[in-house]
């Protein structure tokens, strides 16, 4: 089996005052292509929706261009830029730092909570 799902065509499309969240779901997985335009923070922008101190979801990503900082919440303070492959466990802060928007790609297991990271 091959499933292919253009990003450019999400089935979910999330936009927020600092950018936006693109979705696709393929059998076993998601997939979302994250842009965070400069001024993006969680706790400012996708705490007063999701409703939780700090995101909780888990995240499987990779940086594709500009940069942000994760500070969980137990003081772990880390920049992340292009190239990074990372993992960020439920518990944290995220901000884009620098002028430029920040894209990541977010690989979702089908049991994550995908609300608790949407923006």
């Amino acid at each position: 089996m091959i499933q292919i799902k253009p990003i450019d065509t999400p089935d979910e499309d999330v936009t927020f005052e600092h950018g936006k969240v693109e979705i696709v779901h393929l059998d076993g997985i998601s997939i979302a292509r994250a842009t965070f335009q400069p001024g993006w923070r969680w706790s400012e922008d996708a705490k007063p929706r999701v409703g939780t101190d700090s995101c909780q979801m888990r995240h499987n990503s990779y940086v594709v261009s500009g940069r942000f900082r994760v500070r969980t919440d137990d003081g772990e303070e880390r920049e992340l830029g292009p190239g990074d492959a990372h993992v960020v466990g439920p518990g944290h802060d995220a901000w884009v730092v620098g002028d430029e928007p920040c894209v990541t790609i977010d690989f979702i297991p089908p049991t994550a909570e995908v609300e608790a990271s949407r923006p």
